[in-house]
């Protein structure tokens, strides 16, 4: 039998995030293991929050496949001064 793509859905229980996994379910085939990790429970011994740090996630629901984070689930994290950039703390 021949390796699965390892398709690996990251959570927190939203209702994009249940889209997010509803929309995977629906185009995976069976040469996909698709894995849904809610991160608001931790996962069993830390496995989904040390992989979360391994693919750099900084936003849920985020898809990775094969080990790498699907292009459309890639980007920056939020920082104070991206924010600061779309002028929150500046005065009108």
């Amino acid at each position: 039998m021949a390796d699965k793509r390892r398709v690996e859905i990251f959570t927190a229980g939203c209702p994009l995030c249940e889209r997010t996994v509803a929309l995977v379910k629906e185009l995976a085939c069976s040469s996909c293991e698709v894995m849904v990790y809610d991160v608001r429970e931790g996962c069993e011994n830390r496995e989904c929050l040390d992989k979360m740090k391994l693919y750099n996630i900084t936003a849920v629901p985020t898809v990775v496949v094969d080990g790498k984070i699907a292009e459309c689930c890639k980007r920056s994290s939020l920082s104070k001064e991206t924010l600061q950039a779309a002028g929150i703390g500046m005065p009108l």
